[in-house]
């Protein structure tokens, strides 16, 4: 995988408590920073903030069994999903801290010679409540933009 990416991540949502089974999702391509050490993959971007001219840094690094999102600006949060278990993290924003519980279900790595695709499953809890069931699924690829695929 070459250093110069575009990441293509969808995060669904399914609320607990709606019981139509309708799912909220969002979805961005944006370019990264790949790096392979000790058998980690890592990702750094930037995320411009809706409204304004603030970035956040984005720090993402994994392998099969672990995932960590590191954000720094004007958000600052470190959410570690890690299968089979349960992390709380402080979610820190210009209004506020919201303490985030991650329940990690699975989390699936497929690795091609120019495309990683990752899938992670997991509860979310939002000050000690269940709030609902989610999803992210990431797609990497050179800049160039083999082997992109756009997430439905």
């Amino acid at each position: 995988m070459t250093k110069d990416v575009l990441l293509s991540m969808k995060g669904m949502q399914f609320d607990i408590t709606d019981e139509s089974g309708n799912a909220e999702d969002v979805s961005v391509v944006t370019s990264a920073q790949y790096y392979n050490r000790g058998g980690k993959h890592f990702l750094l971007f930037d995320e411009v903030q809706e409204g304004t001219d603030d970035k956040l840094k984005n720090i993402i690094k994994f392998d099969d069994r672990l995932l960590e999102v590191t954000k720094r600006g004007t958000v600052n949060a470190h959410m570690v999903f890690d299968t089979g278990n349960k992390n709380l993290t402080d979610y820190n924003t210009p209004y506020g801290n919201i303490l985030i519980g991650i329940e990690t279900r699975k989390i699936r790595v497929d690795e091609q010679e120019n495309r990683i695709s990752v899938q992670v499953d997991y509860g979310l809890d939002v000050n000690y409540e269940h709030l609902s069931e989610c999803s992210i699924h990431m797609d990497i690829c050179p800049k160039d933009g083999a082997g992109l695929i756009m997430n439905d």
